[in-house]
């Protein structure tokens, strides 16, 4: 693992990915909505209102795994030292607070007409709510070490870390919610091995999450790379600085 902690040759591999990731996903959000609005069916129970789950489900699922990235990322920081992890954990920050607010508000969209308001205190709601503030206060956080390191100071990085972690108690809270409590939200769909959502609607959704979890990656492998050569700029600073 360490031997992708050089930028060098870490970038030399992000590069080319990124491109591949960014297109590859794009393509594929293309045949799942495309596929979704025009070939599947309308729900019999809920109408068309049911196609808006081709964006709101890769939502949900990647505003949970961006926080995953970020406890494991800020586990790998605070034991290894490894020096990419930290700015991995900052990059997947920013995406999944974006994917994380697309699912509360997609979510509030097919709420209005299912159940008759934009919004209940509902646990699963509720969860995914608090992971969006979570998000909020990592970022803040990250950009305070971000700070202190360009000032010489330390810790503030371990913080971020250590919060990291600690929020990563939330994604199960969000993943078994509709189990733990009387919820309004439907109870989860797809497990393994099995599946209650209809193959007509299951394939498009497919499609559509690894798509959008391609689209993910490209834009955590961009930010990497822009943190990256701010750092790199950062240095060259003040050792022209120091000269």
């Amino acid at each position: 693992m360490h031997g992708f902690a050089n930028p060098t040759r870490f970038l030399s591999i992000a590069r080319p990915l990124t491109s591949a990731f960014m297109v590859t996903g794009l393509i594929m959000v293309a045949i799942a909505l495309f596929l979704g609005v025009f070939n599947a069916p309308a729900d019999r129970l809920m109408g068309d209102t049911v196609r808006i789950l081709y964006i709101h489900v890769p939502a949900a699922w990647l505003g949970m795994a961006g926080w995953t990235s970020i406890a494991i990322a800020s586990l790998v920081e605070l034991v290894w030292r490894h020096p990419l992890a930290g700015i991995a954990a900052r990059a997947s920050a920013l995406p999944g607070a974006f994917f994380c607010a697309l699912c509360l508000a997609t979510g509030s969209i097919w709420a209005r007409p299912t159940w008759g308001t934009w919004w209940v205190w509902d646990g699963r709601l509720t969860s995914m709510l608090v992971l969006f503030f979570l998000y909020l206060g990592y970022m803040a956080l990250a950009d305070a070490s971000q700070k202190d390191a360009a000032a010489g100071r330390g810790g503030a990085s371990r913080v971020a870390a250590i919060f990291g972690l600690v929020g990563a108690v939330n994604v199960p809270i969000i993943n078994r919610s509709v189990v733990w409590w009387n919820s309004l939200h439907q109870p989860a769909s797809i497990s393994i091995g099995k599946s209650a959502i209809d193959p007509a609607f299951l394939w498009p959704l497919g499609i559509a999450v690894i798509g959008f979890s391609l689209i993910f990656g490209a834009i955590v492998l961009m930010r990497m790379r822009t943190l990256l050569a701010d750092i790199r700029i950062e240095a060259r600073m003040r050792r022209l600085a120091a000269a």
